[in-house]
């Protein structure tokens, strides 16, 4: 079964993955543990505990140490990847499905009903299908605590360009319930992300004040995700070959700001400049799957960012670009110069 970026999906072993991504070997899920379950957790799903893990660092060494079945390097994306055999999967969750059943249940929770106003909203804006969105998240597999944020996703590039200038809109409106983070959020925030991504907090708020993919709703923190839809995504799995070629840091400009919104997200580059490491000069984009930096920049903006160097073959089209990667390790960031 076809699985993309804000499916969960659960093993015999009861643990809960999200799923990163569009693309994916014909027999696994590229996926990372996100609830495990432990006989301490305050979370419940069909009868058993979970607890939440953070940290990709944490999620792939709690998978080293006691799962190690489901790390393996692959050649494709010349990396050591979190993979689940599909003969592993017990079930698949997907957001639209789950949305579906919200929109159609006689009784919601305080979360679900949060979620579902957020989206409602949305849709009133912007004339988006139901079938286009959808939650992710903890909600997704009823594992939300009543202080949880909701996850809401969108598919398709119209829907989201929609969704996102109804977004930013909406936070500009002093009656709305939409509503950027204050500098007390940000703070809150940052302590939290602090773990996975390190920069200074100066340069975390001059990027994460202006987006309009997180924020509150009704008091509630939201993350917006914005999805290609199926019948966009050109590429499968062997179609194009990296190859890691070490770790840099880069200055540059971005040319082009049109992936930004997406997970996974990509800037289109210009007049780069190789700081320190992997001195490739042919640089031509910086890319993430990580949903924390969208919207890190805009066009004719100056970064500094640093991540893993990846050469970049599409064998269909033959042709190559050297990209910088993002977001697997503590020490990658993007901020504004």
């Amino acid at each position: 079964m076809r699985t993309r970026e804000g499916d969960l999906i659960k093993t015999r072993e009861n643990i809960i993955f999200d799923v990163k991504g569009l693309v994916h070997p014909p027999d696994k899920v590229i996926a990372f543990p996100r609830f495990i379950p432990d006989l301490t957790g305050f979370r419940k799903h069909e009868g058993a505990k979970y607890k939440k893990i953070y940290a990709l660092s944490t999620r792939f060494r709690f998978l080293e140490q006691k799962y190690p079945q489901y790390t393996a390097y692959d050649a494709i994306f010349d990396e050591k990847l979190c993979a689940v055999p599909l003969e592993k999967v017990e079930e698949y969750y997907r957001p639209a499905e789950r949305l579906h059943r919200m929109r159609s249940a006689k009784r919601l929770d305080g979360v679900e009903m949060c979620a579902l106003e957020f989206l409602e909203q949305l849709k009133t804006c912007t004339g988006i299908s139901w079938d286009a969105m959808g939650i992710s998240g903890s909600l997704l597999v009823k594992l939300h605590s009543p202080g949880s944020d909701v996850d809401p996703i969108v598919y398709g590039t119209q829907n989201c360009l929609k969704a996102y200038w109804a977004l930013k809109s909406l936070q500009k409106d002093a009656k709305s319930a939409v509503k950027p983070y204050s500098p007390e959020e940000l703070r809150r925030l940052f302590g939290f992300r602090f773990q996975d991504t390190r920069v200074s907090f100066e340069d975390f708020v001059r990027t994460e004040s202006r987006k309009a993919l997180q924020g509150m709703f009704k008091g509630r923190d939201y993350f917006m995700r914005f999805v290609k839809d199926w019948h966009e995504v050109q590429e499968e799995y062997g179609d194009v070959q990296y190859r890691n070629l070490g770790y840099a840091k880069v200055k540059a400009e971005v040319e082009d700001d049109s992936e930004v919104i997406f997970t996974p997200c990509s800037y289109r580059l210009r007049n780069v400049r190789v700081l320190e490491g992997a001195n490739h000069h042919a640089i031509k984009e910086i890319a993430s799957f990580r949903g924390r930096f969208c919207e890190q920049a805009r066009r004719g903006e100056v970064v500094i960012a640093q991540g893993k160097v990846e050469k970049v073959t599409d064998k269909k089209r033959n042709f190559e670009h050297y990209r910088l990667l993002i977001g697997n390790k503590p020490t990658d960031f993007m901020v504004l110069a």
